[in-house]
């Protein structure tokens, strides 16, 4: 066994063994409140008790926004590396990326026909 695999594995034993110890740690030297019952009740944004149940519908609206905001910082990540190499990658790069842009357009026009930009 080489020196470098001997060293890494007692490295990574070492840490999980810290892991584990400063979680035991922090389990028994801890605060034990488990009889405050004002301190585990439900509390969010200063309703103490909150009305209607989990199981709630949500427009697809906010979905569709969700994936557009992925959708469009994806492409900016994409297009970086692009406008940094195009004079290399020369016409099949730009062909790639009009194809890109392309897919990208069309998913705007798909949120645009579901009206996931218009809020009413």
């Amino acid at each position: 066994m080489s020196n470098e695999l001997l060293l890494s594995s007692v490295i990574f034993v070492l840490v999980g063994a810290i892991l584990v110890s400063v979680f035991l740690l922090s389990r028994f030297l801890g605060p034990q409140n488990k009889d405050d019952v004002e301190k585990n009740k439900v509390y969010e944004s200063g309703v103490s008790h909150p009305v209607g149940g989990t199981k709630l519908r949500f427009a697809v609206k906010f979905y569709l926004v969700a994936i557009s905001f992925l959708l469009f910082d994806v492409e900016i990540v994409f297009m970086f590396p692009w406008a940094v190499n195009v004079l290399e990658l020369g016409y099949f790069g730009l062909i790639k990326m009009f194809i890109f842009m392309g897919l990208l357009f069309a998913g705007l026009l798909y949120i645009y026909k579901k009206k996931a930009l218009s809020w009413d």
